[in-house]
């Protein structure tokens, strides 16, 4: 026995001839009080051998053949399987070559022999570059509509909006059913009464600000005569009067 089992032999007798409560037992094993009356139990029956673990002198049930360790190594040296990710390894292994092994005895044994598990490169998606913030309020705002169920409303409501770039200031805001010329009319008249004309506008490709892209070069003969070279929206129209 070794001296853990020697120390396990004498305490688990002392609780026995009632030298040691099981509470002490159990405090000087680290074990339940639970283990400690299991024990004494076993070893009334089966004397010092109880205290032996009971893998003593048997061979581990994780250890793998030598035989099975051998296939698998040289079927991982094979350049075809040496591709595949241990766990997809593993499935060959169990489905392909009749190898009943677990992941783990497969990761233990091909990291013990110093094989890596192959991970998925994945592509680096190149990142939009962060534009900077304009220096100065009213060099550029930002338009935008979000319709959400404000203020407790039951039915989604459209919210219009102007942000300045540089300063974040809402210069106006409007709301209404949908996401509509109306309302960015009203968050314009807003913005033009309490901040003036803005420098420029950046708005999404909502159809308020953008003509469809198949639309765009369709000029009536009144714009060509009028000298118009592009198409433009009812409000684009008007932000451009904005600064003649």
């Amino acid at each position: 026995m070794s001296n853990q089992e020697l120390r396990r032999h004498y305490i688990i007798r002392q609780s026995l001839e009632g030298h040691l409560t099981v509470n002490e037992a159990a405090e000087r094993l680290d074990l339940s009080p639970r283990r400690i009356k299991q024990l004494r139990k076993e070893y009334r029956e089966k004397g010092a051998v109880a205290v032996i673990h009971g893998n003593a002198n048997r061979p581990s049930p994780k250890k793998l053949d030598p035989k099975t360790k051998e296939r698998i190594l040289s079927l991982r040296n094979d350049e075809r399987l040496a591709k595949s990710n241990f766990a997809h390894f593993t499935e060959i292994l169990n489905d392909r070559y009749a190898i009943d092994v677990s992941y783990s005895t497969v990761y233990r044994t091909l990291t013990a022999a110093g094989h890596k598990s192959p991970k998925k490169r994945r592509k680096k998606r190149k990142l939009h570059p962060v534009r900077p913030r304009k220096p100065a309020l009213g060099m550029m705002l930002q338009a935008d509509g979000s319709p959400h169920t404000w203020i407790g409303e039951t039915e989604k409501q459209s919210l219009h909006g102007f942000i300045d770039d540089a300063t974040g200031a809402i210069t106006g805001l409007y709301l209404c059913k949908n996401e509509c010329l109306l309302g960015y009319l009203e968050v314009l008249r807003q913005t033009l009464t309490n901040y003036g004309i803005p420098e420029s506008l950046y708005p999404d490709r909502y159809s308020v600000f953008f003509v469809n892209p198949k639309k765009n070069t369709e000029l009536t003969i009144q714009e060509q005569l009028e000298g118009v070279d592009k198409k433009l929206t009812q409000f684009g129209k008007i932000v451009e009067r904005l600064g003649h």
